[in-house]
């Protein structure tokens, strides 16, 4: 049950604060459906640190595009400053 809030807790705030950045318009991971996979992978990968945990979980889910023939990794589709907001916030939360 206490990793079910972990993992509810970190996707809220991903789901809040980390968006897609699509020419001037942002995409926030909660209105994509992405926050939780996010907050998965990034536990998933806790032991790595949080600098590192953020940019294996951004590069290991795909987002599908258009009708799903294409997809790319999620770290291509968000600026570094968001990178950089993840890895902060996994500071955070990891250190709890």
């Amino acid at each position: 049950m206490e990793s079910q809030l972990l993992i509810s807790d970190l996707e809220n705030i991903i789901s809040e604060k980390i968006f897609i950045k699509i020419e001037k318009w942002n995409l926030y991971l909660g209105d994509a459906g992405l926050s939780r996979l996010l907050a998965v992978e990034c536990i998933r990968n806790k032991e790595q640190g949080p600098l590192k945990a953020a940019k294996i979980s951004l590069e290991a889910i795909n987002v599908n595009v258009g009708d799903g023939v294409k997809s790319f990794p999620l770290i291509n589709l968000i600026t570094t400053s968001q990178i950089l907001e993840l890895e902060e916030i996994l500071e955070s939360f990891f250190d709890n």
